[in-house]
């Protein structure tokens, strides 16, 4: 019989959770208020910089969780080797390749 997987402990971010979500909060109510300057025909340069904000805000909380990944995930599968290492170092290249054109 096999134990049950405890899918949250696989994932590197959790315990950084908490600051996860209140960032994420944070970058909701950002595109609150940008649809508010849009609706309040705000100044097109303040609706870009808020943006640019806002961008700058979710690179951030993606590069952190790819930090956290590399650093549990990836390093965790190429520890053990095989077939897994090298889908998650793939899947991780993959992740970034996303990161950077976006």
């Amino acid at each position: 019989m096999t134990e049950p997987v405890d899918e949250h402990a696989q994932h590197g971010y959790i315990g950084d959770k908490k600051a996860y979500l209140a960032r994420l909060k944070r970058i909701e109510g950002q595109a609150r208020g940008l649809q508010r300057m849009v609706e309040d025909e705000k100044y097109c340069i303040d609706i870009l910089t808020q943006i640019s904000a806002m961008t700058k805000a979710l690179e951030s909380v993606a590069l952190g969780l790819l930090d956290d990944h590399l650093t549990h995930c990836v390093v965790d599968a190429a520890a053990a080797g095989g077939p897994e290492a090298d889908a998650k170092i793939k899947e991780a290249s993959a992740a970034i390749a996303r990161l950077v054109r976006s």
